[in-house]
């Protein structure tokens, strides 16, 4: 049986007692059960009689898919929400032409339990639809975060080689027009941090290429 292994931040490979070849598709299974069909990428390193592969899910369901249907979730959540909201506000009216003309409490009088009734059920309703009205923008705002996060490259893609090699571009460029004078040295660190960044954009790459590296043939 082939499972999930953590191997870095995001990504996961596939941990297999048999050997198998890039662009095979293979059943991977969660701890949970449930089995993905995956398509191999690379042999990542060998331990214990098992083979660790690089894999994506053949479905395409990625990072940026995962996304989307947290902000599609969150936004269907939103708008039930805000439903709910227009409902209470709705039922809080319902006796408002009672209510606006303003009379006191009728103490003793048949009316004094309706009376009262009709108070309490407005401020009830009333809060209940502040309540779901905060909830359905605290959706939306989730939503519109999960949306942002649709267009997240990392290393669990295939595509973060080109996006890394980017980064990497960037930081060494920036890096040598810090040490040239082209940027100023904002404080004391700025050249030591630059080169942190060179460094950190290059084992990004290296171990985006060794992830991903190398084409998949369509035959």
């Amino acid at each position: 049986m082939n499972t999930y292994y953590k191997f870095a931040p995001n990504v996961f490979l596939a941990k297999c007692d048999e050997k198998h070849e890039k662009g095979e598709v293979i059943e991977v299974t969660t701890k949970y059960g449930k089995e993905n069909e995956s398509i191999v990428f690379n042999l990542i390193f060998e331990r214990d009689g098992f083979y660790y592969y690089s894999i994506v899910r053949a479905d395409g369901f990625n990072v940026q898919e995962w996304a989307k249907r947290r902000a599609e979730r969150r936004r269907e959540w939103s708008v039930s929400a805000d439903k709910k909201s227009i409902e209470y506000s709705k039922k809080s009216n319902k006796d408002r032409d009672f209510l606006s003309l303003g009379e006191p409490i009728k103490v003793g009088h048949h009316s004094e339990r309706r009376h009262r009734k009709a108070i309490e059920d407005a401020w009830y309703n009333m809060g209940k639809s502040v309540e779901f009205s905060d909830k359905a923008t605290e959706h939306e705002r989730e939503a519109e975060y999960w949306d942002k996060r649709a267009t997240t490259i990392n290393l669990s893609m295939p595509e973060s080689i080109d996006f890394y090699a980017h980064k990497l571009e960037e930081a060494k460029e920036y890096h040598e027009g810090v040490k040239s004078g082209k940027y100023p040295r904002e404080h004391s660190y700025t050249l030591t941090y630059a080169k942190k960044a060179v460094n950190e954009a290059q084992k990004n790459y290296d171990l985006a290429v060794k992830l991903w590296g190398g084409v998949i043939s369509d035959e």
